[in-house]
């Protein structure tokens, strides 16, 4: 279809691969607790943006380039490290009452879920190496073949974060009755995130 080799695997893979713990979800999941479903969606759009720009990069050739030059991708690298690692030490820090990391419009959670996104170039690298295992080359059809298969990993991203951002929002609800219970998870994302910040720091 399209030019795409067994486009259900496609799929499947792609499900897989965004069930997979790492700080998209992460910011998915404290985007609604502290904004609601609103906060919840929009880190989700923030997701998918920053996902397309990272495949389109791909497709056009600049996980080459980062091969290429590997100064500037380990420079990309440390940036998306710090930034994470940064939220993650907000949030450990911050006291009781205070104002949430994660600011509450959703504007904010946009631009937090898609930098989280956007400042992980071995995104790049994953897509530059994942698509080709789908694309037939006797029915490819260039960018069209290509458009598909982001399109569908748009959408796929679209319906996990609607499912994600309402199961969280529904728990947060009930954790609001016992504000001890969202320090503590705050706490743990924090931790989290300086977690991830480390891992992409620190892997080859």
């Amino acid at each position: 279809m399209f030019g795409i080799a067994d486009y259900g695997a496609f799929v499947a893979a792609i499900v897989l691969f965004l069930a997979i713990p790492g700080p998209g979800n992460l910011a998915l999941i404290t985007s609604t607790s502290k904004g609601g479903i609103r906060g919840g969606l929009a880190a989700t759009m923030g997701v998918i943006a920053g996902d397309q720009v990272l495949m389109w990069m791909a497709v056009a050739g600049v996980a080459a380039l980062l091969s290429t030059y590997p100064t500037a991708f380990h420079a990309v690298q440390w940036l998306g490290a710090a930034y994470l690692a940064w939220l993650g030490f907000k949030m450990l820090t911050a006291k009781p009452g205070a104002q949430p990391i994660l600011n509450i419009e959703p504007r904010h959670y946009f631009k937090q879920a898609a930098l989280i996104t956007l400042l992980n170039p071995k995104a790049i690298v994953f897509y530059m190496a994942f698509f080709p295992l789908f694309v037939d080359p006797a029915r490819h059809q260039g960018l069209l073949t290509f458009g598909v298969m982001a399109a569908t990993v748009a959408a796929l991203t679209f319906a996990y974060g609607l499912i994600a951002v309402l199961l969280t929002h529904h728990l947060a609800e009930r954790m609001r009755a016992n504000p001890t219970i969202g320090r503590v998870l705050e706490k743990v994302a924090g931790v989290f995130l300086i977690g991830f910040g480390i891992k992409l720091a620190i892997s080859k």
